[in-house]
C-alpha cells in the first residue's frame, strides 16, 4: 500500500473516531449538541478515506480489494457514503450510533494492514493487554445485568398479565416484588449501553495489540473473528433497542444471544493468560 495512502486512511481513521466519540456520548444521553461536529468531522473522514481508497486504487492499476483489509476498507467508504447520502435526504441521525461505530472499526482495520512497529518496551505490552482485557470485563458485565434484568422484565410483565397469578416453577424462586417495568427496562439501555461502550473500546485495544503483537496476520486469528462478530451482534442489538424500540421478549432474546456470543468468546480467549506470563 504505498505511504500517502496509508496516511490518508489513518487520518480518515481519527476523524471516523471523532464520530466515534460522540455515538458513544449519545448512548451516554449527552452526546446530542456534539452530533453536528461529528458530523462534519466524519464527511472531512470521507474525503480522506476516498483519496486513500483511490490512490491506492491506482497504484495497484485495478480495484483495491485483494484481501481482507483492503476490502473492510471499501465496505467502510460504502457505508459511509451511503448514510451521508441518507442523513442528507431524511435526517436519518438516530442511524448515527450504528453507522459511526461500524465505520470507525472496519477502517481502523484497515489501516492495520501496513505493518507497524514492534512493541518498544514488553510493560507497554503487557499494560495495554490488561487495559483491553478489564474493558472486555467491564462490557460482559453490563450485557449479564442486561440480560439479567431482560429476563427480569420478562417475568414481570407475565405476573401483571395474569394479575399475581401462580406462575411457573421458576416464578416460585423469584422474589413477591419486583422492580417496576419502568425501572427495568431503563436499566436494560443503560447497562447495554455502557457495555456496549466498554465492549467496544475494548476491541479497539485488543485489535491495536493484536495488530502490533501478529503484525498482518492478527485478522486470521479464530479468537479475534469471533470477538468482532460479537462486537457486531453487540452493535445490533443496541441500534435496535435504541433506534427501533425493542422491549420485552425481543429484548430479552438479544440480551441472551448476545450473551450466548459473549460466552463463546470468553472460551476462545482462555489462552490470554500465558500471554501475559511471556
Amino acid at each position: 500500500m504505498p505511504e500517502m495512502s496509508v496516511v490518508w486512511l489513518r487520518l480518515a481513521a481519527a476523524l471516523y473516531g471523532l464520530a466515534l466519540l460522540q455515538a458513544i456520548l449519545t448512548l451516554l444521553r449527552r452526546g446530542e449538541r456534539f452530533f453536528p461536529y461529528a458530523l462534519t468531522a466524519f464527511q472531512v473522514a470521507v474525503v480522506l478515506h476516498a483519496v486513500s481508497f483511490v490512490e491506492h486504487s491506482v497504484a495497484l492499476r485495478h480495484l483495491a480489494a485483494n484481501n481482507f483489509f483492503e476490502t473492510a476498507s471499501l465496505a467502510a467508504l460504502l457505508l459511509a457514503v451511503v448514510y451521508l447520502f441518507v442523513q442528507w435526504r431524511y435526517h436519518f441521525a438516530v442511524l448515527s450510533i450504528f453507522i459511526f461505530p461500524l465505520v470507525s472499526l472496519l477502517t481502523l482495520i484497515a489501516s492495520m494492514g501496513a505493518p507497524v512497529s514492534s512493541w518498544s518496551d514488553p510493560r507497554v505490552r503487557s499494560a495495554w493487554l490488561i487495559i483491553h482485557i478489564l474493558l472486555i470485563l467491564v462490557g460482559y458485565t453490563g450485557l449479564l445485568v442486561s440480560a439479567e434484568a431482560a429476563v427480569l422484565y420478562l417475568f414481570q410483565e407475565r405476573r401483571l398479565k395474569r394479575r399475581h397469578a401462580a406462575g411457573g416453577i421458576l416464578e416460585r424462586f423469584l422474589p413477591k416484588r419486583l422492580p417496576p417495568l419502568e425501572t427495568l427496562d431503563r436499566l436494560i439501555t443503560r447497562s447495554m449501553s455502557v457495555g456496549f461502550i466498554a465492549v467496544t473500546l475494548g476491541v479497539i485495544a485488543g485489535s491495536s495489540w493484536a495488530s502490533v503483537e501478529y503484525g498482518t496476520r492478527w485478522i486470521s486469528q479464530p479468537k479475534i473473528v469471533v470477538s468482532l462478530i460479537t462486537w457486531a451482534f453487540y452493535l445490533l442489538m443496541v441500534f435496535l433497542r435504541l433506534s427501533a424500540g425493542w422491549r420485552g421478549r425481543k429484548a430479552a432474546f438479544l440480551s441472551l444471544t448476545a450473551l450466548g456470543f459473549a460466552a463463546v468468546t470468553w472460551a476462545a480467549h482462555v489462552g490470554l493468560r500465558p500471554l501475559l506470563d511471556q
